[in-house]
């Protein structure tokens, strides 16, 4: 038995290390594509004009990619106090807990960024479904699957109860009306669109797909709490 576990070691290093590198590349081709709008914004961030830098979408996507390795550091550190605390599957929620706030934050902060006549103009409100879909174009329509895409891929990994794609399709819509209703009220010269929650769920639930070999299931054991043993027979 020591034999076979030994064994099985190695493999898993090399999955943690293959996916490590994989991390890597994808972050470097996202910085590649995106390497002319975030340098244009790198010299507002890089001169403390906190407008140019987080009031942009170009500012908040350098910001995210800069906040990357604490993120990182942060899982880690998550991760390790619940492995000495004997927690199980600690790296798996760490980095689920890390990634749907990292992954997610971004996004809505951009969408959440009023128009040139915020406050002014009056709330607009698109309540037919697929009629904005030929006005949005593919960066539209990508920019608004990617928003809860984050929350759909890490919150069935981190909650059992969330490990069902029709639970997270119904967590990405219920996300999406409060922000499509949040930029209603708030009049942030915004059109409040069905079509945004229609992509905004289809994307939580794509990426839901995406990791279900790794949910959690309501069979696991809780943190910190062992099985209890059968009783014996007899």
């Amino acid at each position: 038995m020591n034999r076979s576990a030994s064994l099985s070691a190695p493999p898993r290093r090399t999955r943690g290390i293959v996916l490590a590198c994989l991390a890597v590349l994808g972050l470097a081709g996202v910085a590649f594509v995106l390497r002319r709008p975030l340098l244009m914004a790198a010299p507002s961030c890089a001169a403390g004009r906190w407008h140019g830098c987080l009031g942009t979408e170009n500012g908040v996507l350098l910001m995210t990619l800069v906040a990357v390795p604490p993120s990182a550091l942060v899982a880690w550190a998550l991760a390790r106090v619940r492995r000495a605390a004997g927690a199980a599957s600690a790296w798996r929620t760490s980095l689920a807990e890390l990634g749907m706030v990292h992954g997610t934050v971004p996004f809505v902060w951009i969408t959440m960024m009023p128009g040139p006549e915020a406050g002014v103009a009056p709330g607009r409100v698109s309540l037919l479904p697929l009629q904005d879909l030929p006005t949005m174009g593919p960066l539209g329509i990508g920019g608004n699957l990617l928003i809860f895409a984050a929350l759909g891929f890490f919150a069935p990994m981190r909650f059992a109860a969330l490990a069902s794609v029709p639970r997270i399709l119904a967590l990405g819509a219920g996300c999406s009306i409060m922000v499509e209703t949040a930029q209603y009220v708030l009049r942030l010269d915004r059109v409040s669109s069905v079509d945004d929650v229609l992509l905004n769920a289809a994307g939580a639930a794509l990426a839901a797909l995406a990791s279900h070999r790794w949910w959690r299931t309501a069979a696991e054991a809780p943190p910190g709490r062992s099985r209890p043993e059968p009783a014996p027979v007899g």
